[in-house]
């Protein structure tokens, strides 16, 4: 693959070796626990470098190094490693960098999951969490202690969608020797690149928009330079490994990720611009919309957006808010997101330092492959019942 092939040229061709599999395009599916060696001389050899070598299928297989450089390819990483869900590929990349008696900063708008990591497991280890503010940018420097290590952003917030001055952070923490990790499932480094603007380990919950059909569970971690064999060894020492059938039906994904992702962004504003048209709604938290706090960042750091956005409503009844959702034929009431189908589901917001008060009228959307204008009658009838109760 070229240096400098364009994004969905990469997304075609990384990780296919046709040459290395009889000629067949797609790398097949590899399950495997055992690897035989055939003499110690060569178990000897591969294992002194099991970073480039099959030696257990906990390890890896063709079939997730193929997904891997793919992967790396389009983040521009010298090294992805793929494991069994987003929520893996966060744990691996905190722990990857502290320790007993060290610090975390995590954003205020963090997937509910990674807040869970912090105050349900790193706390016990005696590792301690400060949240911040999501829109504090470069002001972050005024939260560093002694034994700060990792700043952990998330932009957009997957349920706020507040977005967050990741080049700022990055300029802070990288002048006091502070790791940044980014939760980058959003713009699935397709509409951003982390690594591009000085994140240390770029983070994806691959199950959603790589997959593309919510039928696997996938992480990825993506790093350059001297981050890349402390997350490895972490993964490693974790037993983090990706499912093979996994691995192959994210790479299989992948190779529509350009189209997909260009037509969930198209139905989604669509969607979008209408919803923030319609009297029963307060507002719309979609980023690519000017009304949007955080709009200038995402339009100065983002080259697009996708099917997943956030709306407010006007007060509502909890009767009302359930006379919407449970009606609409359309959406799939469930949570994660990426795939063909639309979704909705009520925000469950937990805050620590700012303000979100809207749990009871907010809810989230996904939106699908379906005609635009069917979910837009979809909504509208459910909008009627809204009224109505």
């Amino acid at each position: 693959m070229r240096k400098d092939a364009k994004r969905d040229t990469k997304l075609a061709h990384s990780g296919s070796h046709p040459e290395d599999q009889s000629g067949i395009v797609n790398p097949p599916v590899y399950h495997a626990s055992t690897v035989d060696y055939d003499t110690v001389a060569k178990m000897k050899a591969l294992r002194e470098n099991p970073n480039d070598n099959f030696v257990y299928g906990r390890i890896g297989t063709p079939t997730s190094s193929a997904f891997e450089e793919a992967v790396a390819d389009l983040e521009g990483a010298d090294r992805t490693i793929a494991v069994g869900s987003g929520l893996a590929a966060i744990s691996a990349a905190m722990l990857a960098f502290v320790g007993a008696g060290d610090h975390v900063l995590i954003c205020d708008s963090a997937y509910t999951p990674t807040r869970n990591l912090s105050e349900n497991f790193l706390k016990r280890f005696g590792v301690e969490t400060t949240y911040y503010d999501p829109h504090i940018g470069a002001e972050i420097a005024k939260l560093f202690q002694d034994n700060t290590k990792v700043i952990y952003t998330e932009s957009p917030g997957s349920h706020t969608f507040e977005i967050q001055d990741v080049p700022a952070i990055v300029g802070a923490a990288h002048k006091a020797g502070i790791k940044v990790v980014m939760d980058n499932t959003w713009a699935a480094s397709y509409f951003f690149k982390p690594l591009d603007h000085g994140v240390d380990v770029s983070v994806q919950a691959a199950t959603k928009y790589y997959v593309g059909h919510s039928d696997a569970m996938v992480g990825t971690i993506s790093m350059r330079g001297d981050t890349v064999q402390p997350v490895i060894d972490c993964v490693r020492v974790l037993g983090f490994n990706i499912a093979p059938d996994d691995a192959y039906l994210a790479l299989r994904g992948m190779r529509t990720l350009s189209v997909r992702l260009k037509r969930h962004e198209k139905n989604a504003l669509k969607v979008a611009e209408w919803l923030a048209e319609q009297p029963e709604i307060d507002r719309v938290l979609h980023p690519a919309l000017p009304s949007c706090p955080g709009h200038e960042i995402w339009k100065r750091d983002f080259t697009g957006s996708n099917g997943l956005f956030g709306v407010v409503f006007k007060p509502a009844s909890e009767a009302a808010m359930a006379a919407f959702i449970d009606g609409l034929e359309l959406f799939a009431l469930g949570g994660s997101w990426g795939g063909y189908e639309s979704l909705v589901l009520p925000t469950n917001v937990t805050r620590t330092v700012t303000k979100w008060s809207e749990n009871a009228q907010s809810i989230r959307f996904h939106i699908g492959l379906e005609d635009p204008d069917d979910l837009i009658e979809d909504i509208e009838a459910g909008l009627k019942r809204l009224t109505k109760s």
